[in-house]
């Protein structure tokens, strides 16, 4: 998968809390009562943003160079550090011909998987191809 990484502004905030926001990521932003889990949750907030503009259909903003970043004056500055996000892999339609009765199965499994076709389709495919080709090739054999 492919990585970006995002500056990341870290600062003291009130009570012993450190703050950490994204400049490319306005209103994203994490606290924690020590710089682990700081660190942590802004992993996880800015993985969010990227998560959430992609469903947007907006464009992932370049990261910003660290000396183009501006730290306002009135905050308690500790550190200028980056983030990693991975990017998000999108889906592609695709059109595939299937037996009626093998789709009828399908849909069937999907519904009590709680998934959609597309979902279960995704998740078999992804599992066959994690296996050994070899198992693949002598199951696709034995369904013959």
């Amino acid at each position: 998968m492919t990585q970006r990484f995002y500056p990341a502004v870290l600062e003291r905030g009130e009570g012993e809390v450190i703050a950490v926001w994204f400049p490319d990521f306005p209103g994203c932003v994490a606290a924690a009562t020590d710089q682990q889990a700081a660190i942590a949750k802004a992993q996880d907030a800015l993985a969010a943003a990227v998560q959430a503009t992609a469903e947007r259909d907006e464009p992932l903003p370049a990261p910003s160079a660290f000396q183009d970043v501006e730290v306002p004056d009135d905050t308690d500055f500790i550190a200028l550090i980056a983030i990693p996000a991975t990017l998000p892999n999108p889906s592609e339609r695709v059109n595939v011909y299937l037996p009626k009765a093998l789709i009828e199965r399908m849909d069937r499994s999907a519904t009590e998987m709680g998934m959609s076709r597309s979902s279960l389709v995704g998740f078999a495919v992804s599992r066959l191809l994690e296996g050994s080709p070899a198992a693949a090739m002598a199951l696709a054999k034995r369904r013959k």
